[in-house]
C-alpha cells in the first residue's frame, strides 16, 4: 500500500525526541525501594490506570501510584513533580520538542523488554546509540461521522449531490457539497448542525491548533523537504493557511453553535452533541468512542460511527488518508534509584504482555499497540479503532504526525487564541497568518 509505515512516516520526527503525556488515575505512592510513579497526562483515562495499578500490585505486591494532570497541564505539573523526592518513575515525552526539554530524566532503555518487543524499533525515540522513550499506541485522527445520520441524508429526493454514500466523499469539494445541504436539511435530518461545536475554549482548542494545524504542515514540510530530523525547522511559511482556512470555515459555519458561543465550548461538549444525534459529524480521533459511548442518552451505534479524512482542497485530496502516528511515548526516569528504574520496565512490561494488563489495553484503554505481544485479533474492538486499523490497510497516503515538532505549548496556545478573535470577527484571517508565522519563528528563537 501507498501508507507510509509509522516508521517511515515518522522517522524524520522521532531522530530527535519529545514530550507529551496520557492521563491516570489515584493510587497510594509506595515507600519501597521498588514502587511505581506514573504521572500520566490524558485525565479521560484515569480511572483505568487506577485500576491497573490496583491489579498489578494485587499480583506482584509491587506499589503502584497514578497521578493524572488536568487537561492541558502536564508539562506545568511534570516540572512541579519531576523535582521532588518522591518524583514520577514513569512519565510520558511526546516528541523532539519535549525531549529536549527532557532528556536529562530519561533513562536509556534500549535492553528492556519492551523495547525489544517492539514490531519496529525505529518508532522508538533514540539518540547517541541509546534509546530514550518508547512508543506504546498507534492512533489516528480524522471526521468521525455518524452513517445513521448520512444514510438519511443521502437519502432525501432533493439532496444537491449525486453521490449516494459517505463513503464517496473523497476531496473537500466533495464534503462541502454534502455538508452545505446538510446545514439545509438540518431540519429533515433532525440535527443542530452538520458538524458539532468547534471547542475554543482555552485549553479545549488542540482540534485545530495542533490536530487540523498537522494537515498544512506537512504537505508543507514535503514541498520543501525539510528534514524533521534536524529537529524544528527555524520559520515556516504557513503555505497552506487557505487549505486550512477552507476546513475551518466548513466547521464554523455549519456548526450547532454559533460562532460567538465557541469561546466557552469544549471537547466533551462537541462530543455530547455528536452522541446525541444533534450533529453528524465532529472531528477527533479513535480515543473519542468512550466520549460518544459513555453519555447518558447516546443515540450513536458502533456500526454507524466511521472515519473520514481532513480533506482541504489540496491537489492529493483523493489519495489522502487519516493522520495517523503518535506522541505517546513511556519514558523512565533516570535520576531514580536503579531498582524504581527496573520496577518501572517491569511494570510497563506486564501491561503490554500479560493477559491481565493486555485485556486492559485492549478492552478498557482502546490502544492499537506496536508491540509483537498481541496476537492478530487481541487489538481493540472499539469501531473507531477498527476504523483506524481499516484506513491503515486502504491504498491511502497517511498524513504522519509531524505536529510533534511544533515550537511549544505557548504557539500552540496562541495560535488558538487568534483562531478564536478570527472566529468571533475580532481578526482577520490574514492576521491569524501573520501570527502562525511569527510565533513559530519566536518561538524556536527563544528556546536557543
Amino acid at each position: 500500500m501507498r501508507m507510509r509505515t509509522l516508521a517511515t512516516a515518522l522517522a524524520a520526527a522521532l531522530a530527535v525526541t519529545g514530550l507529551a503525556a496520557c492521563g491516570g488515575g489515584g493510587g497510594e505512592s509506595g515507600s519501597s525501594d521498588n514502587s511505581v510513579y506514573f504521572l500520566n497526562f490524558k485525565p479521560e483515562v484515569a480511572t483505568v490506570y487506577a485500576e491497573i495499578a490496583e491489579a498489578y500490585t494485587a499480583e506482584t505486591g509491587v506499589k503502584v501510584r497514578v497521578e493524572s494532570a488536568a487537561s492541558g497541564t502536564y508539562e506545568q505539573q511534570l516540572r512541579s513533580e519531576i523535582a521532588k523526592a518522591d518524583a514520577p518513575t514513569i512519565f510520558q515525552v511526546n516528541g523532539p520538542v519535549g525531549y529536549a526539554t527532557w532528556k536529562d530524566y530519561t533513562a536509556d532503555v534500549k535492553d528492556s523488554q519492551l523495547y525489544q518487543h517492539m514490531v519496529d524499533q525505529s518508532m522508538a525515540i533514540a539518540a547517541d546509540g541509546g534509546v530514550y522513550a518508547i512508543p506504546y499506541v498507534v492512533e489516528g485522527y480524522g471526521i468521525i461521522y455518524n452513517d445513521a445520520i448520512m444514510t438519511k441524508y443521502f437519502a432525501l429526493p432533493d439532496k444537491k449531490v449525486s453521490i449516494k454514500s459517505a463513503a464517496e466523499i473523497t476531496s473537500f469539494d466533495l464534503l462541502k457539497a454534502v455538508v452545505e445541504d446538510m446545514t439545509a436539511h438540518k431540519d429533515d435530518l433532525g440535527i443542530q448542525g452538520a458538524f458539532s461545536a468547534t471547542s475554543l475554549k482555552p485549553g479545549e482548542d488542540w482540534r485545530w491548533q495542533t490536530h487540523l494545524a498537522d494537515v498544512p504542515f506537512y504537505y508543507e514540510f514535503t514541498d520543501d523537504e525539510i528534514d524533521l530530523s534536524q529537529g524544528t525547522p527555524a520559520e515556516v511559511s504557513f503555505s497552506y493557511n487557505k487549505n486550512y482556512r477552507n476546513l475551518f470555515d466548513l466547521y464554523l459555519d455549519n456548526s450547532t453553535t454559533e460562532k460567538g458561543q465557541l469561546g466557552a465550548k469544549t471537547v466533551d461538549d462537541a462530543m455530547a452533541e455528536f452522541a446525541l444525534g444533534q450533529s453528524a459529524m465532529v472531528q477527533n480521533g479513535n480515543w473519542g468512542w468512550g466520549q460518544i459511548s459513555d453519555v447518558a442518552g447516546n443515540t450513536v451505534k458502533a456500526e454507524d460511527v466511521h472515519f473520514l479524512p481532513l480533506y482541504t482542497g489540496v491537489s492529493d485530496d483523493k489519495s489522502q488518508g487519516l493522520c495517523i502516528g503518535t506522541e505517546n511515548y513511556f519514558a523512565v526516569n533516570s535520576k531514580v534509584s536503579p531498582e524504581k528504574q527496573q520496577a518501572s520496565l517491569d511494570f510497563l512490561y506486564w501491561l503490554f504482555s500479560s493477559d491481565t494488563g493486555k485485556k486492559y489495553v485492549t478492552e478498557d484503554l482502546g490502544f492499537i499497540t506496536p508491540f509483537d505481544t498481541f496476537a492478530a485479533g487481541e487489538g481493540p474492538s472499539d469501531p473507531l479503532a477498527v476504523e483506524v486499523s481499516n484506513w491503515m490497510a486502504k491504498d491511502v497516503t497517511t498524513v504522519p504526525w509531524v505536529f510533534t515538532v511544533f515550537p511549544s505549548q505557548q504557539f500552540k496556545n496562541d495560535f488558538g487564541g487568534m483562531l478564536l478573535q478570527y472566529a468571533q470577527g475580532k481578526a482577520e484571517w490574514q492576521q491569524v497568518v501573520d501570527s502562525v508565522i511569527e510565533n513559530w519563528k519566536a518561538q524556536v528563537a527563544a528556546a536557543g
